[in-house]
């Protein structure tokens, strides 16, 4: 239509275009590897399984289901119901068959499994597969107890991971916005809108778990301070890590608190469900410091490795400190250097009017010719005008590409 005018994308801009679209590719890649890769196909190794039951008949039975499984079982025995269920409360086994239950009658044989539904649901459903499977062929009949159920409001046994899920959002979200809206600011202050960050997000979820939808029915506390570590630990690294790689901050806080972090964090599959890359990750990495930690505290009193989680938790908030602590550094090291080019530069303005004036010359052309040229220079210097429009542009471009992820 006449009159319509239309931007066009020379060759700076295709390059300019070309390298923004490299983070949703590389993130589509990534989130395609982690999750696919964790979740696809779950297969069970050494789950810690027992039979409940005294004498060699048992051990027996035990050692042929641990052939039988290939490497997916890891099967012991117990001597009694009670031992087992003690046992299971305390994490140590995820379930426990008793192949012939007091309630079973002369015509009705009934056998019992023995569970803790909130260490894992996927495990429940996976024993219930193959001690079902087996009652079955002992003509049976077998009930489930859980021992250990969930709370009212979590009926799945995976709300904590959407917990999580949250507040990693909510942290890593802000990450940009405080490193392109707030870059000019010192690193302290900086530091200290990551604390109320982190503060709101934890709030946040302390409310939504607890009196909203009553996730968590005790321990609330506990839950909140668990979360404000876990969110300041993002933060703080996420802010850290901005100092040095600008816009690709999102790329890299994602590939750390979602790729690696969803998929390893046992709020889906627990470890002995997954490969074992994702296995082991599970053992130290900071979003399985979170869910694991909050489901001691909540349903296993708290005392079932609860101490490892909140030091696994409390590692990674000292990683998000030292690397604070690098980016002030850094930013001390290029405020130096801009000081001493300034500091250069006045000397070189000082010095051109102290030779014009020498020379005769006409002091006020001197002066204005000097200024010019060190207005220039001070212009395509950092921090200076030239230079903080486009890092304007950068950092609105950084934010809305963050806001699409």
């Amino acid at each position: 239509m006449a009159g319509q005018s239309h931007a066009t994308l020379d060759r700076s801009g295709l390059v300019h275009l070309a390298v923004h679209l490299v983070t949703p590719v590389l993130m589509c890649l990534g989130m395609g590897l982690a999750y696919l890769g964790a979740f696809h196909s779950p297969q069970a190794h050494d789950v810690p399984v027992a039979l409940i039951g005294q004498g060699s008949r048992t051990a027996v039975a035990a050692q042929a289901l641990a052939g039988q499984s290939d490497g997916q079982l890891k099967v012991s025995t117990v001597p009694s119901r009670a031992a087992a269920v003690a046992q299971v409360k305390d994490r140590t086994l995820v379930a426990a068959y008793l192949p012939q239950s007091a309630s079973s009658t002369p015509t009705v044989h009934r056998s019992e499994l023995i569970v803790a539904g909130a260490n894992s649901d996927t495990a429940k459903i996976a024993a219930q597969q193959v001690f079902g499977d087996i009652a079955v062929r002992q003509g049976t009949v077998m009930s489930t107890t859980d021992v250990v159920p969930t709370a009212k409001g979590d009926g799945s046994a995976q709300s904590l991971f959407f917990l999580l899920v949250m507040l990693s959002i909510g942290s890593y979200g802000s990450v940009a916005v405080i490193g392109a809206a707030a870059g000019g600011l010192r690193l302290r202050v900086r530091a200290a809108i990551a604390g109320a960050v982190a503060l709101v997000v934890s709030g946040l979820g302390a409310l939504l778990a607890g009196p909203v939808f009553h996730l968590v029915d005790h321990d609330l506390a506990g839950v909140w301070a668990m979360a404000l570590v876990y969110s300041l630990a993002v933060v703080s690294i996420g802010v850290g890590l901005h100092a040095f790689l600008k816009r690709w901050t999102t790329l890299i806080v994602m590939a750390l608190f979602v790729m690696l972090n969803f998929t390893s964090a046992g709020g889906v599959f627990p470890p002995y469900l997954q490969n074992g890359f994702f296995g082991a990750l599970h053992s130290f990495w900071i979003g399985s410091g979170f869910v694991e930690g909050v489901r001691n505290l909540l349903y296993f009193d708290g005392t079932v490795g609860i101490a490892r989680q909140l030091a696994t938790l409390l590692i990674w908030l000292a990683a998000g400190v030292l690397a604070l602590c690098a980016a002030g550094l850094a930013e001390r090291a290029a405020r130096r250097r801009a000081e001493g080019a300034a500091r250069r530069e006045s000397a070189a303005v000082t010095e051109a009017l102290e030779a014009g004036r020498r020379e005769g010359r006409d002091t006020a052309m001197v002066d204005v010719a000097a200024v010019a040229q060190a207005a220039a220079r001070a212009a395509a210097s950092p921090g200076g005008a030239a230079a903080r429009t486009p890092y304007s542009r950068s950092g609105e471009e950084e934010m809305e590409e963050t806001v699409g992820v």
